[in-house]
């Protein structure tokens, strides 16, 4: 069995969860629940980030120790995934004991191989970013753009990574495909941005350690001094599927083969993260994607402003798959975009409410009015026009989309393939056959069946619980998940497809209105 490991990062527990968080943890669900749909073994990793002196600062405010300010903002995003569906394989936390001894064991690796070695250095810090900036890092005011505050002079002795010494094979890894340990960058004007850095600027050595920072993980070869949060978090990713231990899971899974985050934390996952690799003799990540900066209604996410976007809230206006849906449909993944909630409205009233709550009302109602509720037995000799197969053809050839993070498209395609069976209503107009007992009335009503059971399929791993409900209406008893699975990995969906085709004399049963429309205030 094909594996698949996809992994967001470890969202610092800073701040509870907000709409970036939820951002790239509902598009790495989508990908996972698609993956296993398509028959892989999927690990799917997610989790927090604890160290550091931000948390410590938090902590103080509230009056409580890290760990324990750590411990309450952890679970806020575990409620917050677990609301959205979020279907995690692993949630790591880096103040897990396993965590923090794999940390202190890869340092060591490093530092045996003459990776890492001590020296002074000075510079401007910036206490938001937990990390040093150089001149070109900043504004015009001379302060870091991202928080809006001067960095400090600083000046210790610490701990140096030898960044330097993989500049041209990190170059090579990036720009050449054909390299066996090609790591791919996307979009691709990411890549083309890291690979111009590489090209113009020698790279230098990096502090990786604090030694006037407590609330971190202690070097192996030095306990006075921690670990940078970033050299911390950047390991999670081996250490929770067992790198200390050599496990098999760790055998099995590594190297990762999507990496998802968001661009400002590109240069870390694309230069330093492949270097530390390098430097312990371990592959590289096949893929890393960075998604863009979004706005809301224009202006950037401030909690000073008051425009910040809880998950919570997204759920309690669409409920939680209709979120899942808008928060991917608004813009291309990899762009930067503007979210607002009008736009959010007036998606969710056109694509949900409009397009897939109608088709599916509508074909239940007229099973209910025209069929007693039964999906009827079409005439051995029927001519009425199908639309499933064209259906099931236009969503196979858009699989490449969702494998390629074009969310947007995907969904658009999956509009029009809504269209196709809403319009394949109005051109049979089965109310009209009804009057004229019009023996082709079963095919139709059949066909419509078929189109919603069709769409359903393609729609789950955006909607989970939504398509289960559309599922159970059409009288399907079987798991949507495993027919579903049974389909997207066969190896000749013209032989399979049966087994998506309505079964004549099921009862189906209507529910209630899956997506109520919102009216605009």
């Amino acid at each position: 069995m094909k594996k698949y490991y996809i992994t967001t990062p470890i969202y610092y527990v800073n701040d509870t969860p907000h709409i970036g968080h939820a951002y790239t943890t509902v598009a790495a669900d989508v990908l996972s629940r698609y993956h296993r749909l398509r028959g892989e073994d999927v690990y799917f990793l997610t989790g927090t980030d604890e160290h550091g002196s931000k948390i410590e600062q938090a902590a103080q405010k509230a009056g409580t120790s890290p760990k324990e300010f750590a411990d309450h903002i952890s679970s806020e995003f575990r409620k917050a995934w677990e609301e959205l569906g979020i279907s995690f394989s692993g949630f790591i936390r880096t103040t897990d004991p396993k965590h923090e001894s794999a940390v202190k064991s890869f340092l060591q690796k490093l530092f045996d191989k003459g990776l890492i070695y001590k020296g002074n250095y000075s510079g401007l810090y910036c206490v938001g970013c937990e990390k040093y900036l150089g001149e070109a890092d900043l504004d015009e005011q001379k302060c870091c753009p991202d928080h809006k505050t001067r960095p400090e002079e600083h000046s210790e002795e610490n701990y140096f990574f030898k960044l330097s010494a993989f500049q041209d094979e990190l170059l090579a890894r990036i720009t050449d495909e054909s390299n066996p340990g090609h790591i791919a960058i996307y979009p691709v004007e990411r890549r083309n941005e890291i690979a111009g850095k590489l090209k113009a600027n020698k790279l230098e050595d990096i502090s990786m350690s604090r030694s006037d920072l407590k609330w971190g993980i202690p070097l192996p070869f030095d306990e006075k001094q921690t670990a940078y949060v970033w050299v911390d978090a950047l390991l999670n990713y081996i250490t929770a599927i067992g790198f200390e231990d050599n496990s098999e899971l760790f055998k099995k899974l590594w190297p990762a083969d999507c990496q998802l985050m968001a661009k400002d934390i590109l240069w870390f996952h694309s230069v330093i993260w492949p270097a530390m690799l390098l430097g312990a003799g371990l592959p590289l990540p096949k893929k890393v994607f960075a998604h863009g900066f979004f706005t809301i209604d224009g202006q950037k996410m401030s909690k000073s402003i008051g425009n910040v976007i809880r998950p919570q809230e997204l759920s309690a206006m669409f409920g939680a798959d209709a979120a899942r849906y808008l928060v991917l449909s608004l813009f291309p993944f990899g762009a930067d975009g503007d979210i607002s909630w009008q736009a959010l409205k007036d998606k969710y009233n056109t694509d949900l409410a409009n397009n897939l709550g109608n088709l599916v009302n509508r074909t239940l109602d007229m099973l209910e009015k025209f069929s007693a509720k039964l999906i009827p037995e079409p005439a051995a000799a029927s001519t009425a026009p199908a639309c499933a197969d064209t259906i099931l053809s236009q969503m196979g050839s858009s699989e490449l989309l969702l494998e390629n993070l074009e969310f947007h498209r995907y969904i658009a395609a999956l509009q029009m393939s809504l269209n196709s069976a809403n319009q394949y209503i109005q051109q049979t107009a089965p109310w009209k056959m009804a009057k004229e007992n019009n023996p082709e009335l079963p095919a139709v009503l059949f066909n419509m069946a078929a189109n919603l059971k069709a769409l359903t399929v393609y729609a789950l791993p955006f909607m989970p619980n939504i398509c289960k409900s559309i599922w159970a209406q059409l009288g399907e008893s079987e798991d949507i998940e495993s027919v579903a699975r049974e389909y997207l990995s066969s190896a000749d969906r013209n032989k399979s497809k049966n087994i998506l085709s309505p079964r004549p004399g099921t009862a189906t049963q209507k529910g209630g209105i899956l997506f109520p429309r919102l009216e605009k205030k």
